[in-house]
């Protein structure tokens, strides 16, 4: 091996020429930096983030539709029972009302309370219980609280969350009919409600006339 500079004779494990002093052209011992891992240096990467399993519905039958309404049923009533007696109390009337027996017709309970008090109970059974439904159904809960107890929620027929205003509809042309046309508007539910154990999309009749559907978490 010789000097790349003067052309001296050197060895071949030489690293500096001994005549001039300079660094032997090739030498394999000279360092270099060694490589940096790029991908070393860069933090991991998160994990895909995890996808939730898409929940899977199916349309609400008579049976689950009943039960959520008995339980709306019992949680009104005792919620009305509460409110009327409030009301009798303050208005001098709570001995009246223990003389009361199940099953009185309303001539008698207009003979016992006046008609005043009559129709003040009426009213607050009829608001209260279009507030509880059509506020509870249109809210993120899609539904009363029996229906939410048994995983029941009411959509549009697009499946989207029902605005206001449908709500009201429904309610008004189903439940609204037990309270407010006595006699026919009961049979009239009543066969609005078996129509949602035999049609295709389990729709009672306020559901087919508001455009809605009641959807069960599978």
């Amino acid at each position: 091996m010789y000097c790349s500079k003067c052309g001296k004779s050197l060895a071949d494990d030489a690293v500096f020429c001994s005549a001039c002093g300079a660094r032997v052209a090739g030498d394999s011992s000279t360092t270099q930096p060694a490589a940096t891992d790029v991908n070393a240096s860069q933090p991991a990467p998160d994990p895909a983030p995890h996808e939730a399993a898409p929940v899977t519905v199916g349309y609400a039958g008579f049976w689950l539709r009943a039960v959520a309404l008995v339980i709306d049923s019992v949680l009104l009533f005792f919620i009305f029972t509460v409110v009327i007696s409030v009301l009798a109390t303050a208005m001098g009337l709570s001995v009246a009302i223990q003389q009361i027996q199940p099953g009185e017709s309303l001539d008698a309970l207009i003979a016992v309370l006046g008609v005043g008090f009559v129709l003040a109970m009426l009213l607050i059974l009829l608001i209260g219980s279009a507030l509880y439904f059509t506020i509870l159904e249109a809210s993120p809960w899609q539904g009363s609280l029996g229906k939410k107890a048994l995983g029941l929620f009411v959509t549009d027929l697009s499946g989207n969350r029902v605005t206001f205003a449908r709500s009201s509809g429904r309610f008004f042309a189903g439940k609204f009919m037990v309270l407010g046309v006595p006699g026919l508007g009961f049979l009239y539910f009543c066969i609005s409600c078996i129509c949602a154990g035999v049609t295709e999309r389990k729709q009672a009749i306020h559901d087919m006339l508001s455009g809605c559907l009641v959807l069960r978490k599978l």
